[in-house]
This record gives structure tokens, sequence and C-alpha cells, in this order.
């Protein structure tokens, strides 16, 4: 005979209940484990899309090229560069920014995005929050460069020069806000001169009044200017970067030239959306740094007066803050913004 009372039934029932749902959630968590653990195994499979913030040809363009043919190489599928240049590269970080995480969207990230972070006062994206660093790539020196009619062979000598004229030297750039600017405001800081900012669309026009007198002095990525300082058309006055370059191993450093905090070049690494899975990230960075250590790959970059680099995907993060941290205090300085 049957004593269960309704209340008794009701309980029963609720025990039930709950045990379902308790199974069922173990099986999905179960599933869903198992789900993402197959998927991120067999990353990739299919194309990988490289964006690249600036038009085909430039630096950032020909180093996301490189390293994309090594990274479709070593995981088996099509890495394609998409160019999306606007904005001082803004348009092509934001779009990247709020694209799916799963590693199929990376993006070919430059010193200039660190620079924007604070130069663009209502930008809609984060550098450093935003996005799930994977590995830098190269650093690139800039070198400055003088007229060969200015009478100064050394940085110090530029230095005195300009103190001895003050108001009458002016340094060129590919642009306001670009790193080749930020370098030149760093020196003006750091030297306490005064010399006027003439800035350029692009290297190319910039180096051609450099050379013709309209200007007296610049510091711009190795690559355009260290041809025009062979050819006897400009002087080497340093090297920006902490170490000297093989490209010209005779040329000191800024820091050997009598600033020892000046360390400045031109960088370029891999960043993907926030939220990227660590699997994918650290498969992607392994790649790359595999790629770097190649002697046929080292000597393309070194065409470029390139220098591959080495980093974890944290120790990339933490340089792309220093990297915000150290530009903010030269943008503030220089008193540049972009709307």
């Amino acid at each position: 005979m049957d004593t269960k009372t309704p209340e008794d039934t009701l309980t029963i029932r609720s025990t039930l209940t709950a045990c379902g749902k308790a199974v069922a959630a173990s099986m999905l968590v179960a599933g869903t484990l198992g789900f993402t653990s197959g998927a991120w195994a067999a990353y990739p499979d299919h194309a990988i899309r490289l964006v690249v913030g600036f038009s085909a040809g430039g630096t950032t363009d020909v180093v996301a090229r490189i390293l994309g043919k090594e990274i479709g190489d070593a995981l088996g599928q099509p890495v394609v560069v998409e160019n999306r240049p606007g904005a001082g590269s803004n348009i092509a970080t934001e779009m990247v920014s709020r694209a799916t995480p799963d590693g199929y969207t990376l993006y070919m990230v430059a010193v200039t995005s660190a620079i924007n972070q604070t130069l663009y006062k209502n930008l809609r994206f984060d550098l450093v929050k935003d996005f799930a660093p994977v590995s830098l790539g190269v650093k690139v020196p800039n070198i400055l460069v003088v007229n060969p009619e200015v009478p100064v062979k050394t940085v110090q000598e530029l230095v005195a020069y300009a103190k001895a004229n003050p108001g009458k030297l002016n340094f060129a750039s590919s642009g306001s806000g670009t790193s080749i600017h930020m370098a030149g405001e760093l020196f003006k800081q750091l030297a306490h001169i005064d010399a006027a900012h003439i800035p350029y669309k692009g290297s190319s026009p910039a180096i051609t009044d450099l050379m013709g007198g309209q200007v007296q002095y610049m510091f711009d990525n190795m690559p355009s200017a260290w041809p025009q300082v062979v050819a006897g058309k400009l002087r080497a006055l340093a090297v920006t970067t902490a170490e000297r370059s093989k490209t010209a191993p005779d040329l000191p450093t800024m820091q050997e030239s009598g600033f020892p905090s000046y360390d400045v070049s031109s960088w370029f690494g891999i960043i993907a959306p926030k939220g990227t899975p660590d699997d994918v990230v650290n498969k992607l960075n392994s790649v790359i740094q595999a790629a770097m250590a190649k002697p046929d790959v080292q000597a393309r970059l070194a065409d470029l007066g390139a220098v591959p680099a080495k980093t974890t995907p944290a120790e990339f993060g933490a340089f792309i803050k220093s990297e915000v941290d150290t530009w903010a205090k030269v943008v503030k300085a220089s008193g540049a913004t972009v709307d």
C-alpha cells in the first residue's frame, strides 16, 4: 500500500528534477570542454586574416607579409594580409578589436598604435585592454641624419649648434604624430633645444627636402634614410636604439652620444582580439619565434635594417603598456593632439 503523502511526492519530484539538472549541466560542461579542446587542437582549419593598418609597400606591410608567410607555412593554412589604411591605422585597429576572438583575425601592430593611444582624443578601443598580445616580431632602428651643409658631425655638436642658433633649425618628419615626429620631440625635450617641427606627407618628401636643405635634420627609419647616407647625400649622427645596428656598426647610439635614456625604435608585432584562447596565442607565438630564428628570415629582415625580437605573450603585453606610457609623456610635452 502506497503511504506517500502529497508533500512526499512533491519532495521526490523536486529531488529528481534537481539531480537531472545537475547531470545535464555536467554533461554540457564536459561536452563543451571536449569540443573546445578538440577545436583549438585543430587550429587552424582555414585561412587566417592578418590586418595591416597601412597601405601596401610600407615597412609594416612588408614585415606582415614576411611573418604571414612563415605562419602560414608552419600551420598549413594561408595567411591573407589585408590592408586597411586610414586614420593613422586606427580604422584597422578598431576593426580587429571588435573581431571574433577565435585566432582567425590577427593585427600587425606597430609603434604608431602606442602613440595614437594618447595622441587621439576619441579612440573607441584600448590597445592594452582590448587585445591579446601574441608576439613582438621585429624592431627597426631610426637614425638621426642631417643635411651635409650643417656643420656638425656628432649629436653633441648638433646640440651645441642648435643652442648657439636658437630658432634657426627645423626638423622634418613623415607626419604629425608619427613615431618619426615623436622621436624628434623626445630629442628636443632631452637636449633642451629649440627647433621647429616641419611635418610632411610621408618619409620620402621629407628626405627630399632634407637633402635640399629646406630642413636641417630628421629622425627616420633606417631602411629609407641609410641609402642616402651611403650615397653621401645625408650625414648620419647616431642610431636611436640602445644597441648599435649591424647595418651601420660604426654609427654610435644616442645613448653613447650623451642621452642615456634615449631608446627609440619602430617596432612591429602581432596581437589578437581580447578573449582569443591561450592555446591559440601560444601556438602562434611559438611559430613566430621559430620563424625569427631562421637564417633566411633574418637575412630578409636585415635588408630592412630590422632586428628580430623574442618575447612571450606576457612580455609583449608589458612592452606594449610601457610604450603607451612612454609616448604619452612625449605627446603631452609636445602638445600634439588629433580629434
